[in-house]
């Protein structure tokens, strides 16, 4: 419910689940009736693991980042503090940074394969075509007929352009008056 909208009895319910939650996170660990192999999760992480799976760390931060719900942000404040508490900031820091580098570092793998597939692909590219375009389609001798004197046509066109000759071609039009 909006802020707006609550009785008074869901605002104190509130405030009690989130009293409640903070002193169970505050029990302080006992080493003794904590007798596990190495490597077990000590009752504080499996309750964390319980208010993981539960979607109630989803709702801390909810709470921890809305505007309208800022009456709750000590209480909230005072849980991550206390779900933070047998850690060492280096600790956090490097089992953050361990998993960021070697994501990194396969990250950059796979784009420098793909860099390199992309530079042979367009080298081979390169060869199959011939580097420059050549505008020249050809000069041809068209036998029979006749240029000015008896020289054989040099026709300078494509040869599916051949159908369309004539001796007028390039030649440019005499326009003859409407009044004539």
């Amino acid at each position: 419910q909006d802020w707006e909208q609550r009785q008074e009895e869901d605002t104190l319910l509130i405030e009690r689940i989130l009293l409640l939650v903070r002193n169970v996170l505050h029990v302080p660990q006992d080493p003794v009736e904590e007798q596990g192999v190495d490597g077990d999760a000590s009752v504080h992480d499996r309750v964390l693991w319980v208010l993981h799976i539960s979607g109630m760390d989803d709702l801390l931060k909810f709470l921890a980042s809305a505007q309208g719900e800022q009456q709750w942000a000590l209480h909230v404040l005072e849980i991550i503090s206390l779900m933070f508490r047998d850690q060492s900031p280096e600790e956090l820091a490097v089992l953050g940074q361990g998993q960021a580098t070697a994501e990194h570092r396969e990250d950059t793998q796979e784009l420098e394969t793909l860099r390199q597939r992309e530079l042979a692909e367009r080298r081979a590219r390169a060869l199959q075509r011939p580097s420059r375009h050549s505008r020249f389609g050809g000069s041809y001798v068209l036998q029979g007929l006749k240029a000015i004197g008896d020289r054989d046509v040099v026709f300078h066109k494509g040869l599916h352009n051949l159908k369309s000759y004539s001796h007028d071609l390039g030649k440019e039009t005499r326009r003859v008056p409407r009044r004539r």
